[in-house]
């Protein structure tokens, strides 16, 4: 039965390790391509911007050419743009070849959780759903969580770049693997081909809903993943070698959340009457949760700032199990894969207009207001969500 979610799991665990190469080695590839952290978070912004197309389109081509032919594809694309990454140059080159190579790793990953969502919703019944859609996306807080200790030692003996080019090879690995998983007994093939591919409505609440529950709430994914290492070593000094004793302490919370709610999901939603009752205390209760990241300039140890961070990312996973969860209800089954690409494009078009400033904001040195800003963000998406569903998630 799980078989199907658990192959999308190694999928997003590689999509995460992918992206999180140049997180965990930014302090050496800044050191040694000349890049400003505004720069670098610019590189960055490229990949959101990419992702955030990448996945509303990748969603619906999912959801009209199938999962075993979309997901070959994507996977196909972004493991030869990780490849990529080896080959860029110094300086404007960097900026530039690494730009261009984010940008088609983003746009290829933009597949994978809609693959994810899209791949519990048809190999599972609806009471283990939930659990099978944390499944399926756990595997990106394990990549996280894994990439310091896979990536740091690869990178300290034979350079950064041969880094991109083992994380790329697993990439084409997985292609053979979910060859042989994509088709019946292991994932049923769908009742009817769409006529035609669906795109969102971009006018709807149920649409803007999503973003807000999802997008807003789960922002501080971005800024944790991509900035901490950053954090470590301009604030505590931690080395680039020693990163890797710290780094898989918030993905580790990321995962943990992915399991813990995706369970409690399944179990409050079970207790609904209807499709349209809305999980409000849900999200009143992970916001709240979410607020101790705004004091973690206070904290004068680098340990501890990782548990607030394995407790913020904790939250976020809350936040997009709940959010997808409830998204389901509003939007027909046939067009999940695309509800899953609606709200991590949202989420990485949040990511690729606010990281930039806050990449500004670590070059001059202003944590306070950069830590204070990411947890303000799911207070307004959690007041916008109780606004845009009342008194029915299903309304648009």
């Amino acid at each position: 039965m799980w078989a199907a979610s658990i192959v999308m799991m190694v999928c997003s665990w590689l999509s995460y390790v992918d992206r999180q190469i140049l997180a965990t080695l930014s302090v050496v590839i800044l050191a040694d391509t000349g890049l400003s952290t505004e720069r670098y978070t610019e590189v960055v912004s490229a990949f959101s911007i990419a992702y955030m197309i990448g996945n509303p389109l990748w969603g619906s081509l999912l959801d009209y050419i199938g999962l075993r032919k979309g997901m070959l594809a994507a996977v196909a694309i972004w493991s030869a743009a990780s490849l990529s990454h080896s080959f860029v140059g110094q300086g404007t080159a960097a900026f530039l070849g690494l730009a261009a190579a984010r940008a088609l790793l983003g746009f290829g990953e933009g597949a994978t959780f809609p693959g994810g969502f899209r791949t519990a919703m048809d190999s599972l019944p609806p009471n283990r759903q939930a659990r099978g859609i944390a499944i399926s996306y756990s595997g990106g807080s394990l990549g996280a969580i894994v990439t310091p200790f896979l990536v740091i030692p690869i990178a300290g003996l034979f350079g950064w770049r041969a880094a991109f080019l083992v994380t790329g090879t697993l990439g084409f690995a997985w292609l053979a693997l979910w060859a042989k998983v994509a088709r019946p007994p292991y994932l049923r093939l769908p009742e009817r081909k769409p006529v035609k591919i669906v795109w969102p409505n971009f006018f709807e609440r149920r649409f803007w809903a999503l973003v807000c529950g999802y997008s807003l709430g789960a922002f501080a994914l971005g800024p944790i993943l991509y900035l901490s290492s950053l954090y470590l070593n301009r604030v505590f000094g931690v080395s680039q070698d020693n990163l890797k004793y710290y780094l898989w302490v918030p993905p580790a919370g990321w995962e943990a959340g992915y399991f813990f709610w995706g369970w409690a999901t399944d179990k409050a939603m079970a207790r609904y009457a209807s499709r349209e009752s809305r999980p409000a205390g849900l999200f009143v209760l992970l916001t709240i949760l979410q607020l101790p990241l705004a004091a973690v300039t206070w904290i004068a140890s680098p340990a501890l700032v990782m548990i607030v961070f394995f407790w913020s990312m904790f939250v976020v996973a809350g936040f997009i199990v709940v959010a997808l969860r409830a998204a389901s209800r509003a939007y027909p089954a046939g067009q999940s894969s695309m509800v899953a690409g609606l709200g991590a494009g949202t989420w990485s078009a949040l990511v690729a207009v606010l990281l930039p400033l806050l990449g500004r904001w670590f070059d001059q040195q202003r944590y306070t207001e950069t830590f204070l800003l990411v947890t303000l963000v799911p207070v307004l998406g959690t007041a916008m969500w109780l606004w845009l569903t009342r008194p029915l998630v299903g309304n648009t």
